[in-house]
């Protein structure tokens, strides 16, 4: 089955992007339109490798296949410089809800990182609200337009920067504004959670979702900090956690594996992966299992019984959509609805939300998939 110019597929005569999702992470920065940038760019005056769309996109997707994450994240800097000042960050905030409803999600969480865009004299409190008034302005037009959506922020501390306890106060303190949770970001390899382990007891005192970007630069020993130190009740990316499985034996499709016992301890608590596939092949994740899709561990992960989700992680970098990767999941290891649906009702069950709003994502998916 052909994937469609739009990153659409029809499985079982139902259209991908019909189909309610639930988006985990999905960076702001990572999902600016091309064309919007071109358009802040120019009206500040920066520079840009390409003025053109079209071109932009390209650029993007192809400086973010490097092969690794640091070389991944710095296309972050020409976003980023446009993102800037409370105008800005209204509008691509607006935009970025109005794709995500355009492309069948009903349930996202934008996980950004406020310490990034102060340049411009925005204080942090000012940004967050920003970015808050633009979700509600996307919210609002999505409905408008008959879609029904709802957007959380997660607000993303930099691990490299002296800032995360300060992130994680401002995140606790707009938990009742559109704040639903916490992250730590930027380069994995060398600074694992356990650096910052005041700042996560400090969160748990304050009963605050944590969710920590860990084993997808670095491997098991990042996913172990992130669940001890961290506290984390998701794992974003935490595709590595296949390293801590062994395969001894193969019979045709049948594969035997033996679990360490961290993969154990992830799989048996329902641990929520927050796997991003295309941004996974692109930063070099799953370099260990291959160099092509198909040689993402997602469909190992699936079938022992890990609580995968499905994610864009940039979609802009990645030039896809969650529709997209659904669609190139199900090209790659032949899933049907029940699967997808699956993964959908995973997400929901993982998402920073009261236990019967979660519920309700869960009879809203089912029923979506079920028409």
């Amino acid at each position: 089955m052909p994937i469609d110019a739009n990153g659409d597929l029809d499985v079982e005569g139902m259209s991908l992007r019909e189909l309610p999702k639930v988006s985990l992470h999905d960076h702001l920065d990572g999902g600016v339109r091309p064309a919007t940038i071109i358009e802040l760019a120019d009206a500040s005056g920066i520079a840009l490798p390409s003025t053109d769309p079209t071109a932009l996109a390209m650029w993007f997707r192809t400086q973010a296949s490097a092969g690794s994450l640091v070389d991944y994240l710095k296309t972050f800097e020409v976003s980023v410089s446009v993102m800037q000042t409370a105008d800005n960050l209204r509008r691509i905030a607006r935009e970025f809800v109005e794709d995500l409803a355009r492309d069948g999600v009903i349930y996202g969480e934008v996980r950004w990182a406020p310490e990034l865009h102060l340049t411009g004299g925005l204080s942090l409190e000012q940004a967050v609200e920003a970015v808050q008034e633009g979700i509600d302005e996307g919210e609002d037009a999505a409905e408008r337009g008959g879609k029904s959506i709802r957007v959380g922020q997660l607000l993303a501390a930099l691990r490299q920067t002296d800032r995360v306890r300060e992130i994680a106060e401002l995140a606790v303190a707009y938990r009742e504004r559109g704040v639903v949770g916490f992250d730590t970001a930027g380069p994995e390899a060398g600074y694992p959670s356990s650096r910052y382990r005041d700042t996560f007891e400090y969160l748990a005192g304050q009963m605050f979702p944590v969710t920590v970007h860990a084993g997808e630069a670095a491997g098991p020993d990042s996913i172990r900090s992130a669940l001890i130190d961290g506290r984390a009740l998701r794992l974003g990316h935490g595709v590595r956690i296949a390293e801590d499985l062994e395969i001894v034996n193969r019979d045709g499709e049948e594969v035997q594996v033996r679990f360490g016992d961290l993969a154990r301890w992830v799989r048996d608590r329902e641990i929520p992966l927050e796997l991003s596939p295309s941004s996974n092949l692109q930063t070099g994740a799953i370099a260990a299992w291959g160099g092509e899709f198909a040689d993402h561990p997602f469909d190992l992960l699936y079938q022992l019984g890990f609580a995968v989700t499905v994610n864009v992680d940039n979609r802009t970098m990645s030039a896809t959509s969650l529709t997209r990767e659904m669609a190139l999941l199900v090209d790659a290891f032949g899933y049907d609805l029940e699967d997808l649906e699956s993964f959908q009702f995973n997400a929901a069950a993982g998402a920073f939300l009261p236990v019967e709003e979660r519920e309700e994502l869960v009879e809203m998916i089912a029923e979506g998939f079920d028409e």
